[in-house]
């Protein structure tokens, strides 16, 4: 596998009137579509962070005959001056399939899409996923999120409690829970210093409501799903019982499936263990566009764990 070939693209459409920007690795004949949606504070370099090219997203998939469309989630990248308007949680997800599907336009797309979420991504990708008007999203992978803060995150978090109006921030608390060990990221990683970018707005009140609101938005997805948290997870409440506890929100889904990653800190695709990470979650990929190509989604089990 040499992701050092794969030719990753910006490219920018316009949707409803608004820019939408993302990168794009693009194969001849794909498997199927992965929808990459980044976490907070980040553009969709996240998946293809500059000179990592081992830890991309972008250039892993594609060496396995995956095209990726890693979009800058509603408020970020080209759509920043217009985030004021995307309060809505509908807005957003037409906002990301419009700029999905503008994006392929008449290209292959095989099986279908893939949504791939990591952190208050998350929020839009499980929206995605439970969208009633698609019929070729495949399965879901979310990282990086739950329902219960870690003990220790809940009290550096806790300016969202006091003031909701507060958008996303950084310091020195949030960054020991975001990056925390450093030894799990190579050094120029630490800090995501050259992908970061301001939130819009809206996001902090995704980070107030997303604990309150992800069992109603999870029992929606009638997809398979996989849900990942790293081994030393500090924002989110981890372990066996916590897992347990997201893989039953999606009671209508034909297949829930969660994993530990060792050596994994919140940010997965950034750290050592990306391509490993990665690797895992295509071969759920591919699992999905099996079970399409014999028959479709519907014939899968449903199965925890």
């Amino acid at each position: 596998m040499n992701s050092r070939t794969t030719n990753v693209v910006s490219r920018v459409v316009d949707v409803d009137g608004i820019p939408m920007s993302a990168l794009l690795s693009e194969v001849r004949d794909p498997r199927a579509v992965v929808v990459a949606l980044h976490g907070g504070a980040v553009t969709s370099s996240y998946f293809d962070y500059p000179d990592q090219p081992r830890l991309s997203l972008l250039r892993t998939a594609a060496a396995l005959d995956y095209t990726v469309v890693a979009i800058d989630r509603p408020g970020y990248g080209s759509s920043a001056p217009y985030g004021e308007g995307m309060a809505s949680p509908a807005r957003r997800v037409d906002l990301a399939y419009g700029a999905v599907d503008r994006l392929l336009a008449a290209r292959l797309r095989g099986a279908g899409l893939f949504l791939w979420a990591h952190s208050i991504g998350c929020d839009l990708g499980v929206r995605m996923a439970g969208d009633e008007r698609r019929n070729d999203v495949l399965g879901l992978e979310i990282a990086g999120t739950g329902r219960h803060h870690a003990p220790g995150a809940v009290e550096i978090l806790d300016f969202r409690q006091r003031d909701p109006a507060v958008p996303r921030r950084s310091g020195p608390g949030l960054r020991d829970l975001l990056w925390e060990p450093s030894r799990l990221y190579p050094d120029e990683v630490v800090g995501a210093a050259r992908i970061q970018s301001p939130g819009p707005s809206y996001e902090a009140a995704v980070a107030r409501r997303w604990p309150l609101e992800f069992a109603e938005v999870a029992a929606r997805v009638r997809i398979p799903v996989h849900y990942t948290l790293g081994d030393h997870e500090r924002v989110w409440s981890s372990g066996p019982e916590a897992m347990a506890d997201i893989a039953s929100l999606f009671t209508a889904a034909p297949r829930v499936v969660t994993d530990e990653q060792a050596d994994g800190g919140h940010n997965l695709s950034i750290g050592y263990t990306a391509t490993g990470y990665h690797l895992k979650i295509l071969s759920f990929v591919e699992d999905c566009v099996l079970g399409y190509e014999n028959g479709g989604i519907d014939h899968l089990p449903r199965r925890v764990g």
